[in-house]
């Protein structure tokens, strides 16, 4: 199983790229966040990537993250789901964004995302809900997607800054969430109630850090009345 591509981008195209590693040809599918983000044709480039293996396919499927990566395994974990759909949903809504929606169970943003019809966002969510929860907290431990598992990049170039600075800018809120997660369940309180608070507390400050978040959430987990 291919999990992780360090090499040189050899070529771009509206929904995939191809990538060379030593010599070999990836051809990777990207969700449209993850392709914008990706250096141009020639650069160096380190992708997270998910293979799919049928009797008519091969394929590889990239990630600027784990986070990404993992919520891409859950969604098509779901009946109805595959990964035309999944990369729609994080075109749509990025690794955080679907973050929020799962634990706050907005099925209406994972509706926007083009191809999903109302049935299966709201399948999505009910799948998934208690799912949310261990995902956010992945952001305690993400990723820079341009450190690389250890291979040798013929020709070293530079990483590409544009890809650098997506990686740090959504590893940042990722972990922001993963720390108010995780203080919150030191605090006694359930896995499900604590994302759906860091989560609604995300939505409404995007830019707070892990104590901004923390303090938010609690005022949300606090009796009403």
């Amino acid at each position: 199983m291919i999990g992780k591509l360090t090499g040189r981008l050899d070529y771009r195209a509206a929904d995939h790229v191809l990538i060379d590693v030593r010599g070999v040809g990836y051809i990777v599918y990207c969700s449209d966040r993850t392709m914008a983000a990706l250096p141009g044709v020639g650069e160096a480039v380190s992708i997270y990537t998910d293979m799919v293996v049928r009797e008519d396919l091969m394929q590889l499927y990239g990630f600027l993250s784990l986070i990404e990566k993992e919520w891409h395994r859950l969604l098509c974990s779901v009946q109805g789901v595959g990964a035309k759909v999944s990369l729609a949903i994080l075109s749509a809504l990025g690794p955080d964004g679907v973050s929020r929606a799962i634990a706050l169970g907005d099925w209406g943003a994972v509706k926007a995302a083009k191809g999903v019809g109302p049935k299966t966002a709201q399948r999505i969510v009910l799948d998934l809900k208690d799912k949310a929860p261990g995902v956010m907290a992945m952001g305690g431990t993400v990723t820079e997607a341009m450190d690389g598992p250890g291979l040798e990049v013929i020709e070293p170039a530079e990483p590409s800054s544009a890809l650098r600075r997506a990686a740090i800018s959504g590893s940042g809120s990722a972990a922001a969430s993963a720390g108010a997660l995780s203080a919150l369940s030191n605090l006694g309180y359930g896995p499900s109630e604590a994302a759906s608070a860091v989560a609604e507390a995300a939505a409404s400050l995007p830019d707070a850090s892990e104590a901004e978040l923390i303090r938010a959430a609690l005022k949300l987990l606090a009796p009403k009345g």
